[in-house]
């Protein structure tokens, strides 16, 4: 048990320095953001676009790029919020998540620039995933609800609500990895979910993890699930090879 727990440590918050990404200036209009890019794994290779959590780029989304890159991925890691504007505390994250949560066009437009310096780093446009963490899972799902062209997104602990907006197509395919005890994602908002997909006719998983609450993931958190995490890397793991390679 203590090596697993070492190893999902590792696997999450080493290398924080940002290790082999680089920092891609890009922008929405007058405002500058900046992603991180990995393209190790060569022109033509599949891509996966990572969502970072409420706080902005950290070291959990870092380190899923630079795992990811290892299996054989180029990664972008995405800036929502744009250059000044990273939050350094819980309530200024709660507000500017909360804005694009609103927002949910200008969330989505964010989303898909990211996405295009994805593809201009050489990602192949054909072989295309969105991924993310809490509200970055939150921005994984609008990324389908967008319509965005990519085979598949995967949500990681993230809300699953769309607000009162009408049902839509999802003609991509969606993963939801959820932590089983997760306080802030109630039963009538997976309920709401369940519907959506089932209405799209969509091809839809969720998976979850007993006992584990909402950043089971982030060894930075409290809740923080080893067992959970390993499990839940290996399912990421396997939809993004059925889906990409």
């Amino acid at each position: 048990m203590k090596n697993l727990i070492m190893t999902i440590i590792c696997l999450c918050v080493t290398e924080t320095s940002f290790g082999q990404l680089k920092n891609i200036r890009y922008s929405d209009g007058d405002q500058g953001l900046t992603g991180l890019l990995n393209t190790d794994a060569g022109e033509g290779a599949p891509g996966v676009l990572i969502l970072p959590a409420w706080m902005g780029i950290d070291d959990e989304a870092t380190q899923a790029a630079v795992q990811l890159s290892k299996e054989g991925y180029i990664t972008f890691v995405a800036d929502i919020y744009g250059d000044g504007n990273k939050p350094t505390t819980a309530a200024e994250a709660g507000q500017q998540a909360g804005k694009y949560k609103q927002d949910y066009q200008a969330y989505q437009r964010r989303i898909r620039l990211a996405l295009e310096q994805l593809v201009k780093a050489g990602a192949s446009p054909r072989r295309l995933a969105v991924m993310g963490y809490c509200f970055g899972g939150t921005g994984a799902l609008e990324a389908a609800r967008a319509g965005l062209e990519v085979q598949g997104v995967i949500s990681v602990h993230g809300n699953l609500g769309k607000g009162s907006r009408p049902d839509g197509a999802l003609k991509t395919k969606i993963l939801v990895l959820h932590g089983a005890a997760d306080p802030h994602v109630s039963a009538q908002e997976i309920a709401n979910f369940r519907k959506e997909v089932e209405t799209a006719h969509a091809d839809w998983q969720m998976i979850y993890y007993a006992d584990a609450k909402h950043a089971f993931t982030n060894p930075a958190s409290a809740d923080f699930q080893p067992i959970a995490a390993q499990r839940s890397w290996k399912h990421l793991l396997v939809f993004l090879d059925e889906i990409l390679k």
